[in-house]
């Protein structure tokens, strides 16, 4: 129930008030301006219904304590028996939410204190909706920045720049559809990993940052960055598939406050340095300005090494990538081809057809008949480039598979690879 203080130095306009609106909301009750300041502190109310006229502190020094006071905007209303225009343009001036005359009408008291509610309600929601990033639910660029820079100008902590691995694959592969989901989902994770008082924001397709107060020690870093990988494989792989093939993860800078300074334009430079450390080394991890120590990204042994290396999880279909990738494997298999007597072999299949869903069905039946030691890729519409060590096993498959849809179908196979 919303709180309402009334303020009055008469004991039976302090009465009235609260038989009026009490079975609406909470009413709370002072009788001068002083014990109006100590009751506000306590109880934080969301309306001040206060006489204008009181001696000691009058509703203009109170006004002006209280919103200073407060963290929001608090609506106040003025209630006076003066009738002069003067003191109702003063009232105005100085921020007052609404004027009600004495002696208190029910009626218009309580459709007056509605309205403001509703008012400020529509505000309120209009300044969240200036400063939420719509798809994720955290803070836009601007509100993220401008608020991190003020925590950094007060507060001890971390400033972290984040940014997703290999994201871009997402949208090629499955849809910038599926890569929203993607984004929405880390955005979750991350809010999972503050603590009161900490913030963050989105501040760019797939780059976020974020500032954790009161910490001082890498191990506390290194496990959200090591949770945030961890977990947003987990949920990738529900919302693409277990056999999703993409290396995505996050990687992440981070820079400490104040020891590296408390101007948020070079902390954020120097959370960015870190971050590119983190992507040079590997990705997946987390590095911080000015500390040779890395977690995720350096190697000691072959096997670390290996593990960096390798595909997370252990898929069994093909090696689907972008043409870019595809064409670093074929340029590296043509070199040891010609060095080794590789049996690799390279072909190109076309399928032309007008229907998109016949299209999605002869992607689906390659990659249901390609094996975990091929690699394709989709080049244009119509074509799919092929790297296999069972061209001709392929050839008889896909032609039997195909026959059934409504598109022609033509494969190349190179002479020579």
């Amino acid at each position: 129930m919303r709180k309402i203080l009334v303020v009055d130095d008469e004991k039976i306009m302090l009465r009235i008030a609260t038989k009026i609106l009490s079975k609406e909301y909470e009413i709370l009750c002072a009788s001068s301006g002083t014990e109006a300041v100590e009751v506000f502190r306590r109880e934080q109310p969301d309306m001040v219904l206060s006489d204008l006229l009181m001696p000691g502190m009058d509703g203009y020094e109170l006004h002006r304590i209280l919103q200073e006071q407060s963290a929001g905007a608090v609506p106040i209303i003025f209630m006076t028996a003066d009738d002069s225009d003067a003191s109702e343009s003063r009232g105005f001036e100085i921020g007052a939410a609404d004027y009600i005359r004495k002696p208190l009408k029910p009626d218009v008291l309580i459709r007056r204190v509605k309205n403001i509610f509703d008012r400020f309600e529509q505000i309120h929601g209009l300044k969240e909706a200036a400063t939420v990033d719509q798809m994720t639910g955290l803070l836009n660029k601007t509100a993220a920045e401008l608020t991190i820079s003020k925590l950094c100008e007060t507060n001890d902590g971390v400033l972290l720049e984040l940014d997703l691995d290999s994201f871009k694959l997402v949208n090629d592969l499955y849809g910038h559809a599926m890569g929203d989901k993607i984004l929405i989902e880390f955005a979750k994770l991350i809010k999972e990993q503050l603590n009161a008082g900490d913030v963050a924001g989105r501040t760019g397709g797939d780059e976020f940052i974020a500032f954790c107060c009161k910490v001082h020690d890498e191990r506390t870093i290194f496990k959200k960055a090591r949770l945030l990988n961890g977990r947003l494989l987990k949920a990738a792989r529900e919302l693409l598939g277990a056999d999703m093939k993409i290396s995505l993860g996050v990687s992440v800078g981070a820079v400490y406050v104040p020891d590296e300074g408390r101007d948020f334009a070079p902390l954020k430079e120097k959370a960015d340095k870190a971050l590119y450390k983190v992507k040079h080394f590997g990705k997946h991890g987390c590095a911080f300005y000015g500390v040779e120590n890395f977690d995720g990204v350096t190697t000691k042994n072959i096997l670390q090494t290996q593990m960096l290396l390798s595909e997370r999880g252990s898929e069994s279909k093909a090696y689907i990538v972008n043409f870019d990738r595809f064409k670093t494997v074929y340029q590296f298999l043509s070199r040891q081809n010609e060095t080794c007597s590789g049996s690799m072999k390279f072909l190109q299949c076309t399928f032309e057809t007008e229907d998109d869903d016949e299209r999605e069905k002869f992607l689906a039946l390659l990659t249901a008949i390609l094996n975990r030691g091929d690699c394709m890729t989709q080049y244009g519409r119509e074509q799919f480039l092929i790297l296999t060590a069972n061209a001709y096993s392929f050839q008889t498959k896909i032609q039997t598979a195909s026959e059934k849809l409504s598109g022609e179908l033509t494969i190349e196979l190179a002479e020579k690879f």
